[in-house]
């Protein structure tokens, strides 16, 4: 095997490795930043309480299985920030399709996922680029 064919060998082998690679092994910055796993998992559970208890949305959450919910977000909160996780629940769209959830409802979830981190220690700047990667799906849970 020749010099160039070498290089190319190599470089398929790059390209293919970083397409299985895992997204968090690049850039994983925000999930150091909200604490890692632990950390995430503390945001979770004192958001949890907070929106049961915010009369602008309890009544989304009424019905629901506040554990099964917050190891969801657990999940979704670790993969956006890049930590390496899977998240096992359904796409947004089909989670909320049917909660009529309005703006207001969702500004004041975000609202308290900002509360939360900042009670947990976790940085500005690391809360609004966490809260910055969320906001795309306002569009898949919003439907009133």
């Amino acid at each position: 095997m020749n010099f160039f064919h070498s290089m190319r060998a190599a470089a398929v082998f790059a390209v293919a490795l970083a397409a299985v690679a895992p997204a968090h092994a690049a850039d994983d910055a925000l999930f150091q930043g909200l604490g890692g796993k632990p950390g995430i998992k503390n945001i979770v559970e004192t958001f949890k309480p907070m929106v049961l208890a915010d009369p602008r949305i309890k009544e989304t959450f009424s019905d629901s299985d506040m554990k099964h919910v917050g190891m969801r977000l657990e999940e979704q909160l670790c993969v956006l920030a890049g930590g390496p996780c899977t998240y096992g629940g359904e796409p947004m769209k089909e989670t909320h399709g049917g909660l009529k959830i309005t703006n207001a409802q969702f500004n004041a979830l975000a609202e308290n996922l900002q509360i939360a981190m900042e009670k947990n220690g976790v940085a500005t700047s690391v809360a609004n680029k966490l809260v910055a990667k969320l906001a795309p799906m306002q569009r898949d849970i919003v439907t009133k």
